[in-house]
């Protein structure tokens, strides 16, 4: 399966934020996409979700084209295209077990949905998701108790209920402290690795996509200026995605940079946990 971006153009009056996007992603990619505020990262994910429609150009996905797709068609390329928002879009009054269920509506009927009626194999499923993220503890409270970096994870929940080919998710670390962050990274690199699907997503620091990300796109003015490995972005790619500051000097990478100093002995750990559980387990 192979998603297709081409040409695809989105304006707002006599704005151009994204210009002529051709990009084509094999599945099982997981892509970051860098740049500055306003270079048109987010309208770009929100196009491909069809959240936002694009002023000319065509989106496909597995040979079906995605930007034509209305009505039902329009819903199942929703569900098979999840998306995780830098502010969780969760029901803060829902506990977050039912928060993390409603990924499941685009899969049942409308009577059910509208009656929040689950399976029990569904809450089981839910609890499933919870406990892979490390915060099925959680489950019975009101999602608005939470931490940022608890609701994101129970966002990512809530992706994986929908059973997704295609994961999208928009600056999904911006507000998050830099623990969390990690917490959230090694979970999406998690389902990557794991399930094979597809990660697209909008970063705002350049360590972080070239960690995690095998493939980075960066974009400038709405246009791509960069799509390679990490190995390829360069200082002159990273200028020409970023520019300059007002002197003229090319940006500092530390001054995006979310790392930190996990102790050895944790590091440790977490390897041989194999992967996020250790990390998971933080409570934040």
């Amino acid at each position: 399966m192979k998603f297709e971006l081409r040409n695809i153009t989105r304006r707002f009056g006599d704005r151009i934020a994204v210009n002529a996007v051709n990009v084509e992603i094999p599945q099982g990619q997981m892509v970051g996409i860098i740049g500055r505020s306003g270079a048109g990262k987010s309208t770009l994910l929100r196009m491909i979700n069809r959240l936002q429609e694009p002023s000319s150009g065509s989106i496909h996905f597995n040979g079906a084209e995605v930007s034509s797709l209305k009505g039902a068609g329009l819903r199942n390329w929703q569900r098979d295209c999840a998306m995780i928002f830098q502010q969780f879009n969760l029901v803060p009054r829902l506990d977050v077990l039912t928060n993390v269920m409603l990924g499941r509506l685009n899969h049942r009927s409308t009577l059910m949905s509208l009656f929040s009626i689950f399976s029990d194999d569904e809450r089981l499923a839910a609890l499933a998701a919870l406990e892979r993220l490390g915060i099925e503890q959680t489950a019975m409270q009101r999602a608005g108790t939470l931490s940022g970096g608890q609701q994101q994870r129970v966002a990512i929940a809530r992706a994986l209920m929908q059973s997704p080919k295609m994961l999208l998710a928009d600056e999904p670390i911006a507000s998050l402290d830099p623990l969390n962050a990690k917490i959230v990274m090694d979970a999406l690199r998690d389902i990557n690795e794991r399930e094979g699907i597809t990660v697209v997503t909008n970063l705002h620091t350049l360590d972080t996509a070239r960690s995690y990300c095998e493939r980075i796109i960066g974009m400038a003015h709405g246009s791509v200026v960069f799509d390679g490995p990490p190995s390829e972005l360069t200082a002159a790619a990273v200028q020409e995605i970023y520019g300059s500051d007002r002197d003229g000097a090319g940006i500092d990478e530390t001054m995006t940079s979310t790392s930190i100093n996990i102790p050895a002995a944790q590091t440790s750990t977490e390897k041989q946990s194999g992967g996020i559980g250790t990390l998971a387990s933080a409570r934040a």
